[in-house]
């Protein structure tokens, strides 16, 4: 069906200007750096760490400790240095964030990007994004869109605020309604997305 433009360019608009007024516009341009076929094996690492951690938990509380988790895992180095040792990233991790399941869930995404080798891993990510990042260990149908998103595919994620905001303008789902802004305002439909759930997200999905 078709979705009601005309609207969504609206919220937009109210989105980029909570966005700049509240001192986002970082995430904004940090998005529009990426660029998916530029990734390196650390991009990898650190963008997977931070979409496992964020699965059921608020951004802002895995924004808080993820400079010591980082810390803990070699600053994403290299998967290498994570596997060989892995007991104590995942112990001097425990100090932050006490979760060992998605703890080890990190450890496990290093583990196939060493054996299977990162280029070759790259190649087949770049080929077929959503299906492989799917492969990895603890991310799933949805989270391998944000993953995807996060390394610089151009897609939005279908987080439940975007989905809301589809259900009540009218669109089948949230890459129609941030491509179709995309379309009408020039940005990405990545930067669309981040654009709108900050602005969405920033009470719980308050009224727009």
């Amino acid at each position: 069906m078709a979705g009601d433009v005309e609207a969504a360019l609206g919220t937009f608009a109210k989105a980029f200007a909570y966005v700049e007024t509240a001192g986002f516009l970082a995430e904004v341009e940090w998005q529009s750096s990426r660029h998916f076929s530029e990734f390196t094996e650390s991009d990898l690492l650190r963008e997977a760490a931070w979409v496992i951690l964020c699965g059921g938990f608020r951004e802002a509380v895995v924004r808080r400790i993820f400079d010591h988790i980082s810390l803990s895992f070699f600053d994403w180095e290299s998967s290498a240095a994570i596997v060989a040792s892995a007991a104590v990233c995942h112990s001097v991790a425990m100090g932050s964030f006490r979760n060992s399941r998605k703890l080890n869930a990190i450890v496990m995404v290093a583990d196939r990007i060493d054996k299977i080798g990162f280029e070759t891993l790259k190649s087949r990510i770049i080929d077929d994004p959503l299906q492989e990042l799917r492969m990895l260990p603890h991310i799933g149908p949805i989270t391998s869109w944000h993953l995807a998103k996060n390394l610089g595919f151009d897609a939005a994620k279908p987080d439940r605020h975007l989905i809301q905001l589809c259900d009540r303008l009218g669109f089948d789902d949230v890459q129609e309604l941030c491509g179709s802004v995309a379309a009408a305002t020039g940005y990405a439909i990545c930067v669309v997305d981040i654009i709108l759930w900050r602005y969405l997200a920033r009470g719980g999905g308050l009224k727009v």
